[in-house]
């Protein structure tokens, strides 16, 4: 009979085994396939088991191998989305923090990790230029974007006791993410009252249609309350005009919040580029993106604690902090919805102090040179053509003359290169995104040579 409790002659052997199946896999990155060949009738087959009476020990590690033929590899070739590469400092800190074990509700509950968490709050408010923020990390730039709105909401038109009085409208570019529907579906606001801004040919917030929008909710009687302005649009990585939109939120009397969880990031390479973020109320960024950590680690950046309590405080006395120190009084599930919180600062923090500000720096300003080099590379292709600026690192094109869906399929099943599609102007795009610290000049490349080989090979 198999216990729970094992050896540390066992533990010892099985923690060898697992770190040396984690450095044989990174060192295979780049020459596993940039998508794994497989299905879903493949996968379903492989690890739909039984969960058997008696354990199979040791050599349930050895299932890794298998697992790892079919997943998504984090290698430098891999375009597809806005998913970091997952940095090995980070998945040792991903390892240690679930060796603690800590359950980071407060700092009664978990003195260092949220002593911990709030430093590295505090560094990421002053990557972006928001010094002075508060907030707290979370599962990704979806849960932030929904506490933010939550904030918004019990600022502008408190709902928490009574419920919502009058119709609440919400304003966002038509480009912005969809957690942002999902949110206003979640709070009670509605998707009807969302309203979706049309954008310029850059794919930015239209400003003066955002304020006509907003005066003729206010001549029908509506409440308007926040306006989401995104820096990184998922599609094109376009960044909404900030201080237009700030300006309006402050004369509008308005919540100013910016879905950042792709872009923002980048302000530690282009700073000139994303000033004005200060000037939101709250901010979500996604450390799993442009800081390269393993998944997941988003999170909401605030000004405004008080409103956070006010949004997200309900306890129950066996959660009562004894201590009059401010420090050790302070407890996440006040300011947050989450009680349970696992350790998600201590791979940001390990991570970041190993490498360092300079190396994240240099890291981002590759990727969007990458991406530079790719719009340059696709201009010297007459029979290829750009669908959307490249202010990022997301680049949208398209063959002039193939069927581009074919392609996508040819590109991904030959394994080299991995991208994703989008629409861009009603035109189906092949896009590339670069968030990737592995990625090479050589693998930027590889990109249009393998559309130009699958589209000569299509009706050959």
């Amino acid at each position: 009979m198999r216990e729970l409790e094992i050896s540390n002659q066992e533990l010892s052997a099985l923690a060898d085994e697992a770190l040396d199946l984690a450095k044989t896999y990174w060192a295979s990155l780049e020459e596993r396939p940039a998508y794994p060949s497989t299905s879903g009738k493949q996968t379903t087959e492989l690890f739909s088991r039984p969960w058997l009476e008696e354990g199979r020990g040791q050599d349930v590690l050895q299932d890794f191998k298998s697992i790892a033929e079919h997943v998504r590899p984090s290698t430098g070739r891999f375009f597809g989305y806005v998913v970091g590469s997952g940095e090995p400092i980070g998945a040792l800190g991903e390892l240690l923090a679930a060796v603690l074990n800590q359950n980071v509700t407060s700092w009664r509950s978990a003195p260092a990790a949220t002593s911990i968490e709030h430093a590295v709050i505090g560094w990421l408010a002053e990557a972006v230029g928001c010094a002075g923020f508060t907030g707290s990390l979370c599962g990704g730039g979806s849960a932030a974007n929904l506490m933010a709105l939550a904030m918004a909401r019990e600022a502008k038109a408190p709902a928490n006791e009574t419920g919502a009085r009058l119709p609440c409208v919400v304003y966002a570019s038509e480009q912005v993410h969809m957690s942002i529907p999902k949110a206003v579906a979640l709070l009670g606001i509605g998707r009807k009252n969302l309203r979706l801004i049309p954008v310029d040919g850059e794919f930015r917030m239209q400003v003066d249609a955002l304020q006509a929008a907003i005066a003729a909710d206010r001549e029908a009687g509506n409440t308007p309350i926040a306006i989401v302005a995104t820096v990184g649009t998922i599609v094109s990585g376009a960044i909404d005009p900030m201080h237009e939109i700030a300006d309006i939120a402050r004369s509008e009397g308005l919540w100013l919040h910016v879905d950042g969880a792709y872009g923002v990031l980048a302000a530690l390479a282009l700073p000139e580029k994303l000033r004005g973020l200060s000037s939101a109320d709250s901010l979500s960024l996604d450390a799993h993106k442009w800081l390269y950590q393993p998944l997941d680690c988003g999170c909401l950046l605030h000004r405004h604690p008080q409103i956070a309590r006010a949004t997200f405080s309900h306890s129950d006395d066996y959660v009562r902090t004894l201590s009059e120190d401010p420090t050790e009084a302070f407890a996440f599930f006040e300011e947050s919805f989450e009680l349970s919180r696992r350790f998600r600062a201590l791979k940001v923090w390990m991570s970041l102090q190993y490498h360092g500000r300079r190396a994240f720096r240099e890291a981002i300003a590759r990727d969007l040179h990458h991406a530079q080099l790719l719009a340059e590379t696709i201009a010297l292709h007459p029979e290829l053509e750009l669908l959307a600026p490249v202010p990022l690192s997301a680049v949208c094109f398209r063959h002039r003359a193939k069927d581009n869906e074919a392609i996508l399929r040819g590109v991904i099943a030959r394994g080299r290169v991995y991208l994703s599609n989008a629409t861009i102007n009603g035109q189906f795009a092949l896009r590339a995104c670069f968030v990737n610290h592995r990625t090479s000049t050589a693998d930027v490349r590889t990109i249009v040579s393998e559309v130009i080989v699958v589209a000569d090979e299509l009706n050959r």
